[in-house]
């Protein structure tokens, strides 16, 4: 946004894909997903995916140095609750490591906790898609709930992914296995649709 910016504010501006800034945080941007899709190869995903909220305060702390954004107290009260639920979420959450295998991730997928959690967020979110956008109900709590469901999916494809690979290259195949090729798409489209 700070390259976006620059650029708007230039008598002649050029793309915004010439601007050395704009690729910088593009290749950060890419550098730190590829740094969090590793950690859940290697961590619990208790600790990684609370730990993606401090990325939101800290991009907020980041605008208001670089953009010149205001911090209004909505924006103090979230980022506290966000730290707070992070630190109690990491603190007090099991910590089981367990290798996470291409079998181990088969049976997860048949078990009847796992299915029973799929079918409510399928009903859960065609509920909130009908919503938004047969009755055209553009709440920002139904956006963040249709993303957040969506997100869930992600974590779980992104963590299995993740895990196999690590897996593999320790020596233990995981990538001959289906369910991998099957988290992998799982994985993309549901980043893709979050993204949509």
């Amino acid at each position: 946004k700070c390259a976006h910016l620059r650029l708007a504010c230039q008598a002649e501006p050029k793309p915004y894909y010439m601007s050395r800034l704009w690729w910088c945080g593009v290749t950060l941007l890419g550098l730190g997903e590829v740094g969090n899709f590793t950690a859940y190869g290697f961590a619990p995903i208790t600790l990684v995916a609370p730990l993606g909220c401090v990325s939101v305060i800290g991009s907020a702390f980041i605008s208001v140095l670089f953009l010149k954004k205001t911090m209004r107290a909505a924006d103090i009260l979230g980022g506290t609750l966000a730290v707070t639920g992070t630190y109690l979420l990491v603190t007090f959450a099991p910590n089981a490591p367990q290798e996470l295998t291409a079998r181990r991730v088969q049976n997860y997928l048949v078990s009847w906790p796992f299915l029973v959690y799929l079918i409510l967020e399928i009903i859960i979110f065609c509920i909130l898609l009908y919503f938004y956008k047969r009755k055209a109900v553009k709440h920002i709590v139904v956006l963040l709930m249709i993303v957040a469901l969506l997100a869930s999916l992600t974590v779980i494809a992104v963590k299995a992914v993740a895990s196999m690979i690590t897996l593999s290259a320790k020596g233990k195949m995981q990538l001959t296995y289906p369910v991998f090729y099957i988290m992998i798409v799982l994985m993309t489209t549901s980043c893709a649709f979050q993204v949509k």
